[in-house]
């Protein structure tokens, strides 16, 4: 058993809210900048002034709507800057605010709505206001559905106009810092969403601990700005939009994360992003990609190769000067095209949801843009372990922010403690009571170990863990991340669970496949060349390298690769993009059959 923490760095007041920075700081320093919003195209800047009217003007509409203190009041929409004022408005009339994300079906969205008790939602589209109506004969006591798009919002505001300053200050002040900010829904990758609640303390004391602490260099970068993409109900995205609000940087919001993104970055220009490492390996496959068309691709090997090494070096304290002097070089022909392509100012980018692998990483940081990785869950308001500009270790997740203690139990469970960690499922005392053992740590179900400098690495899920026939235990985490960093790899699904060997489902990304097929001179689809021979020696090379981290035991010997890519609309993916694990080994029974037979 090992124990790791750090001393905490801010203490929270008990009258300590979400929304009185907003307030504050509007008083303060109206005319300066908070946010950015885009209309018809353009970047227009949002001072802290008219930000703080515009949470003030939904807080009064709330409280004319009839919205009491300590309501639920759902929020489905894309990532866009009326998100984060109705989330501020929501806390500022002491309610609290119940993230849907807006891919949810309607089964979906009344689950949580009906779960959380929710009396009003608010939807982004005429689309999302439908898929509500059509499962409020469910609601009872759903009593209002309020769209943001078209005039919907403006309307409602309207509403609130005879409401007094006075009334407003004494609903904002009513509360205290233990009360409940949020429910955010876990993915449900087992069984039914739960809503995890969290306080003002636990998501106060987050973001401060966190901005005053590992992070403390790029919250405070001078003309610090980030662009948020991330879908606002992820409680990783939610963090950094309340840490952006309290750290004073400039925040802007995009609703996709689709090829528009890149030249949204340029234009933007942020000094840091937020990201999960899907998106870190599409930027780099597609620069490769863009190299090999042109022509270049040994030059790009070579620069690739060039900067992992540099990087490597810099953890070595030593970087020779012929490593330095081709790094210089590669600077101006490649790197500086890859920050350009994200707007050339970012030197930080902050990445969770799943590990990145140290290849990407030691790339990246080599390239100019290092990636700082980080660990948590829902439960423990997204992150409880993080690395610094100044101490990341590649291959880890970081250490405990200040506050928190990690344990790794007897059995390899991750163990948490701090302020950090919600207070309970809402309405589920069961799962309450089984999600924290006799002395208050809460078990994150996560497999890790600890160095000696108190970082932390994450080796599985404990409820993942494979036994093959011969008894082998066989975290599938570690293969399943190797094998989806190659370019041409989408998913993968390690199976083996009472087999003799390991096996592995893959699919193919679409934008990889497209240059394949046109590099391969090949016609047909994904499903059409799932047998192709080259397509699977491609995948083979995949599988070949993710094999070089475990025992021969443990490697994946046979593979099939599927004909379609896992999706949230197929039901084999989370809104939060984590794998089904009992869905597609349900849907795929066949083919895992297959792997095992002849």
């Amino acid at each position: 058993m090992r124990e790791f923490s750090r001393p905490v760095k801010v203490e929270v007041s008990a009258e300590a809210r979400l929304p009185d920075t907003v307030f504050a700081r509007a008083a303060e320093e109206p005319t300066a900048v908070a946010l950015r919003r885009q209309e018809s195209g353009q970047w227009r800047d949002v001072s802290c002034r008219e930000f703080r009217d515009d949470v003030a003007a939904l807080a009064k509409a709330l409280i004319a709507a009839g919205i009491e203190h300590g309501d639920r009041v759902g929020l489905m929409s894309r990532t866009r800057y009326e998100w984060t004022a109705i989330d501020y408005a929501v806390w500022a009339v002491g309610a609290v605010t119940v993230p849907i994300y807006e891919t949810s079906s309607e089964e979906q969205a009344a689950w949580i709505l009906g779960d959380s008790g929710s009396r009003a939602v608010f939807v982004e589209t005429a689309e999302h206001a439908e898929r509500v109506e059509a499962v409020r004969s469910d609601l009872p006591g759903l009593a209002h559905v309020w769209q943001i798009e078209g005039n919907a919002l403006a309307a409602f505001t309207a509403g609130g106009a005879q409401v007094g300053d006075d009334v407003l200050e004494r609903r904002r002040t009513a509360g205290g810092v233990d009360e409940l900010a949020t429910l955010i829904y876990t993915s449900g990758t087992t069984g039914r969403p739960k809503g995890c609640e969290l306080t003002h303390r636990n998501l106060l004391f987050t973001i401060l601990n966190i901005i005053r602490g590992p992070l403390e260099e790029v919250f405070t970068l001078e003309g610090r700005s980030t662009l948020l993409f991330l879908p606002l109900a992820h409680s990783f995205a939610r963090i950094i939009q309340i840490g952006c609000i309290e750290s004073r940087t400039v925040l802007g919001h995009f609703p996709t994360t689709g090829p528009e993104l890149i030249d949204t970055l340029g234009v933007y220009r942020p000094t840091f992003l937020l990201a999960v490492p899907r998106v870190f390996e599409k930027v780099y496959n597609k620069a490769e990609q863009k190299a090999v068309s042109e022509g270049r691709g040994k030059i790009f090997a070579a620069a690739a190769d060039t900067a992992i090494a540099y990087s490597r070096a810099l953890d070595s304290g030593r970087v020779p000067l012929a490593l330095r002097l081709k790094h210089g070089l590669f600077a101006k022909l490649v790197y500086g095209k890859i920050l350009a392509a994200v707007g050339g100012r970012a030197r930080y980018a902050v990445s969770g949801g799943s590990a990145l692998g140290t290849r990407l990483g030691h790339f990246f940081r080599g390239v100019g843009l290092t990636i700082i990785e980080g660990y948590g869950l829902t439960e423990t308001s997204a992150p409880t372990a993080v690395n610094s500009p100044d101490r990341n270790k590649i291959g880890t997740v970081g250490g405990p922010f200040p506050g928190v203690t990690l344990r790794i139990d007897e059995d390899g469970e991750v163990l948490v403690k701090g302020d950090h960690v919600m207070r309970g499922y809402w309405g589920n005392e069961a799962a309450t009571k089984e999600a924290f053992d006799g002395e208050g740590w809460y078990r994150t179900g996560d497999l890790g170990a600890l160095d000696e400098d108190g970082h932390l690495s994450i080796t599985g899920r404990k409820k993942e863990i494979i036994v093959t026939a011969g008894g082998k235990n066989v975290a599938p985490a570690v293969l399943e991340d190797r094998i989806r960093g190659h370019a041409i790899v989408s998913q993968c699904m390690v199976v083996g669970d009472n087999r003799n060997f390991i096996s592995a489902l893959i699919t193919i990304d679409p934008d990889a496949f497209e240059f394949w097929r046109a590099q391969h001179n090949r016609t047909g689809t994904i499903a059409d060349l799932v047998d192709d021979p080259d397509l699977r020696a491609a995948v083979q090379e995949a599988v070949d390298d993710a094999n070089k981290a475990v025992s021969r035991a443990e490697s994946v010997r046979k593979f099939t690769i599927l004909p379609e890519d896992f999706s949230e609309e197929g039901g084999q993916m989370t809104a939060s993009l984590k794998i089904k694990r009992h869905v597609v080994a349900k849907q795929y029974a066949a083919q895992i059959d297959a792997l095992y037979t002849g």
